[in-house]
Parts: structure tokens; C-alpha cells; sequence
């Protein structure tokens, strides 16, 4: 496998980030108009979208970069692998971050524009309380200890069918819809529909997904204590760091 420079990662972590974040986005938006006041209905459509999408671009993408599309699990990756000299860097991780936030604001600018709605716009869609966070909480330790045991397993080829079913699976059984993404988070700041969420919203749910990333990977070491190995693997094997990490 040859390596993958870091602009070019970047910019596949850009693209899957904007295009999951115009699925999900672009998909609710859909539901909303096509299903006015049936909440239910309009959640089965937008679940079904996400989880087709998010596998085709885990397909599309992973190959390339590992498709993280979150801040979460590149940092997941970055501190799994830091002792073992495995995974991102310090400096790729903040890359990655950055990149997925910038993304996911363009994917709902995009999904905005298309359904011919003001390109700029945000949620009022307060989401909040105890057991929302929890939701999110279970939602982002699940995926993270998910792609971690793909990847030690050597399993890491079935993540585009397993981290989709996972998510689509925690739109459902989670309160809070499984978000499960910080920079999906801030990217959905910007709809004003059926599938944003408002800025005094956000900081709560990006902290419980903090602490769901830190208790998923805490989890998969326990599980796999020799995980640190596979880090590179994450999401899916790709073509990643070069041989002298900058930390």
C-alpha cells in the first residue's frame, strides 16, 4: 500500500465529512417536506438515508484517509496509537478535526442550497437535557469501541457495513438520535430544519460525545489490550502516516 500524502487525506476527509453531513441533513429535510407532522415517518427516513450513505462513503473515502468524518475518533486514533508509535499524529489529528468541522458546515450549506432554502441559516431546534447527553454518550462509546474492534480484530473491512448499522441502529434506541459526531454537530447548527440543532444546544452534546469517545476507547482496550497495534486501521485500512510522526 502506498502512502497517502496529508493534503490529499485531508481533503477525502473534507469531502466524506460535507457529503455525510448533506446526507443527513439533506435527507431531513426531505422527510419533512414529503411527511409534514409525522415524526416517526420522517426519523425512518432520514435513519435510512444516513446508514446508506454513511457505507457508501466509508467505502468511497476510507481507502484514502481511514473515513473518520469525526473529531472524535481521530482523536480516538491519535491517542490509542501515540505510545505505540501507530495511528495519527498530534498534528494530523488537529488536521483531521479541523478539515471535519469546515466540512460538515459545507455539507449543510450544501444541503441548503438544494432544497432551495436560505444556503445560511440556524437551528432553532433546542436539544438538550439528561437524557439526551446519556443518548449521546452511549451513541459515541458504542461506534468508537466498534471501529477500534473492527480494526484489531482485522475485521476493519466490515466497517462500512458495521459503523452504518451502528448508527442507524442508535438513531433509534438512543434519546437523542445519535449524533454521535462533533463536527456533525456544528454542521447541523446551520439547518433550521427537521434535522438541527440549535447553538446553545451543541456544547452539551459535544461534551457527552467527549466522554463517550474516551469511555468507547477506554472499553476496547480492555477488551483488546494489544488494540494500540491496529490503530492505523481506523476507520478502515488506508494509506496514512508517514514513517516519522511528528507528535
Amino acid at each position: 500500500m502506498t502512502q497517502a500524502d496529508l493534503p490529499r487525506r485531508l481533503v477525502a476527509e473534507l469531502l466524506g465529512t460535507a457529503l455525510l453531513v448533506a446526507v443527513v441533513v439533506g435527507s431531513g429535510i426531505a422527510a419533512q417536506n414529503l411527511s409534514p407532522g409525522q415524526t416517526g415517518l420522517q426519523l425512518l427516513q432520514n435513519s435510512l438515508t444516513t446508514v446508506f450513505g454513511l457505507g457508501v462513503l466509508i467505502l468511497l473515502f476510507g481507502p484514502v484517509s481511514g473515513a473518520h468524518f469525526n473529531p472524535v475518533v481521530s482523536a480516538a486514533d491519535w491517542l490509542l496509537g501515540r505510545r505505540a508509535g501507530t495511528g495519527l499524529s498530534g498534528r494530523e489529528t488537529l488536521a483531521y478535526s479541523g478539515v471535519q468541522v469546515v466540512g460538515a458546515v459545507l455539507g449543510a450549506l450544501l444541503a441548503n442550497v438544494m432544497f432551495a432554502l436560505p444556503a445560511v441559516q440556524v437551528s432553532t431546534t433546542e436539544r438538550g437535557g439528561l437524557g439526551l447527553w446519556v443518548g449521546e454518550v452511549v451513541a459515541t462509546t458504542g461506534l468508537v469501541a466498534l471501529i477500534i474492534g473492527l480494526a484489531r480484530s482485522r475485521r476493519a473491512a466490515l466497517s462500512a457495513v458495521a459503523v452504518a448499522s451502528w448508527i442507524g441502529a442508535a438513531y433509534w434506541f438512543t434519546s437523542s438520535t445519535s449524533f454521535a459526531n462533533p463536527a456533525v454537530t456544528v454542521g447541523r447548527v446551520f439547518s433550521d430544519t427537521f434535522a438541527g440543532i440549535s447553538p446553545g444546544s451543541t456544547p452539551g452534546f459535544v461534551a457527552a460525545q467527549v466522554i463517550g469517545g474516551l469511555a468507547g476507547l477506554g472499553l476496547a482496550v480492555a477488551l483488546y489490550p494489544d488494540a494500540a497495534m491496529a490503530a492505523a486501521d481506523i476507520t478502515v485500512p488506508h494509506a496514512s502516516t508517514s514513517p516519522e510522526r511528528q507528535r
